[in-house]
């Protein structure tokens, strides 16, 4: 098994559903995005075109991170994901540097730290995130999704970097990726790279796939077919 993922452009809303799923099912800190995007609006009224394409890890064969990484914390799995073990990570961002998509974040400040706050949002009006936090049980949001801890920190240390895992926790027991399935339109599809009768190896030959920057070298694993915005192609 080797990990893949095609994102269909065609079939691409914009709707940033998959970012959403993503910052849920992985416990994101305000300002951090496994899953983004990147937009673009090019020309002049009233020819004018706006892009959009999503971003991720790329889980690359030739994984940049991986190569400069002094802890070994990045490092390849079996399956093809390119992982991170936070209990290695110094937060050198030496990966951060190699990396030529800019997905790997830095944790600056504590995680979830505005969950401590025993201000009141509103003054006499509302309880405090702490008075939230306090009354849910949770010990550092709310919201927090233990299952994410099942092979990484709910909560992630401070002055640590951190990534998309392809959601290695949900693959393990036969479940897509939170982005996968969080996609109104169906436009991400994830399979087998080693198999060459898999849907993502026939949506790669068939739309003549590509791959973000491919001039770095570093043999990404996720594909984009066709366009954003146009529905003939």
């Amino acid at each position: 098994m080797k990990f893949g993922m095609v994102i269909d452009l065609q079939k691409c809303v914009g709707c940033g559903g998959c970012n959403l799923g993503c910052k849920t099912e992985n416990n994101t800190p305000d300002g951090i995005q496994w899953s983004h995007h990147s937009s673009e609006t090019v020309g002049t009224f009233p020819n004018v075109s706006y892009n959009y394409t999503p971003t991720l890890c790329n889980h690359c064969d030739n994984a940049a991170c991986v190569e400069v990484c002094p802890k070994q914390a990045m490092y390849k799995a079996d399956n093809g994901l390119t992982l991170h073990d936070a209990d290695k990570c110094i937060g050198c961002k030496r990966c951060m540097k190699a990396c030529p998509y800019g997905v790997i974040s830095f944790n600056k400040s504590k995680p979830h730290r505005n969950w401590q706050d025993d201000s009141a949002l509103i003054a006499k009006g509302t309880s405090s995130p702490y008075e939230v936090l306090r009354q849910t049980g949770a010990k550092s949001s709310p919201h927090a999704n233990p299952e994410r801890g099942d092979t990484y920190p709910v909560q992630r240390r401070r002055r640590t970097v951190e990534k998309c895992t392809g959601c290695d926790h949900r693959q393990a027991v036969g479940l897509n990726p939170a982005c996968v399935d969080a996609c109104p339109s169906g436009a991400r599809i994830i399979g087998d790279l080693n198999d060459p009768n898999s849907e993502v190896n026939r949506l790669i030959k068939l739309h003549n796939a590509k791959v973000l920057q491919p001039e770095a070298g570093t043999k990404p694993n996720v594909y984009y077919i066709r366009s954003f915005g146009v529905r003939n192609a």
